[in-house]
C-alpha cells in the first residue's frame, strides 16, 4: 500500500548505480505516482562537476530503461529539471519528496518556499547513501574516477 499518492524525486541519475536506484525504489514504494526531475544539460554544467556527465538524452534512456525493467513505467512522469527545485516549489498535487542525505537541504529549501507562498510543506522522506565495499558512498564521482562500479565494487586501490 502506497503512502502518499504522489511524490517527487529529482537528480542527474548518472552513471545510474545503487544509490540512485535505492532513491527511485523509496519514491515508487511510498507514491502511488512519482515525479522525477531529471536533470538538464544546462543545469548540470552550472554544477560545476569535475567530472563528465552524460547528455540528458542518454540519461534519460537509462531512467526509463530502469523504470520499465521495474513495471514502473505507467507511474511514473519524467520531467526536465532546470533547477534545484522544479515545480515541487508549486505544485498541490505533490505530498512528499524523497531525497539523499545529500540533498536534504534543497528539500528544507523547497518548503520554506512553499510555506511563504502559501502551499503546504512536503513530507520529507531521506534515503540514507549507499556504502560502497569501503564503507564510503557511493557516487557517479567515484564511478567517473574508476574506484568503484555502480554497484559498489572496488576497481581499484586508492593509496
Amino acid at each position: 500500500m502506497k503512502t502518499f499518492k504522489a511524490v517527487a524525486v529529482g537528480g542527474t541519475f548518472d552513471q545510474l548505480h545503487r544509490g540512485h536506484k535505492a532513491l527511485l525504489d523509496k519514491a515508487f514504494e511510498v507514491g502511488g505516482k512519482v515525479l522525477i526531475g531529471l536533470t538538464i544539460d544546462n543545469f548540470v554544467a552550472s554544477l560545476g562537476k569535475r567530472h563528465r556527465t552524460a547528455s540528458y538524452d542518454d540519461r534519460l534512456r537509462e531512467l526509463e530503461l530502469y523504470l520499465s525493467m521495474q513495471g514502473w513505467t505507467e507511474r511514473a512522469q519524467i520531467i526536465p529539471l532546470q533547477d534545484s527545485y522544479g515545480p515541487t516549489i508549486y505544485r498541490t498535487d505533490l505530498d512528499a519528496i524523497v531525497v539523499s542525505e545529500e540533498t536534504e537541504k534543497i528539500a528544507q529549501s523547497i518548503n520554506y518556499i512553499r510555506k511563504k507562498a502559501g502551499y503546504n510543506p512536503l513530507q520529507v522522506i531521506v534515503v540514507c547513501m549507499i556504502p560502497a565495499e569501503n564503507k564510503k558512498p557511493i557516487s557517479t564521482t567515484r564511478i567517473r574516477n574508476g574506484e568503484i562500479d555502480r554497484n559498489g565494487h572496488i576497481l581499484q586501490r586508492i593509496i
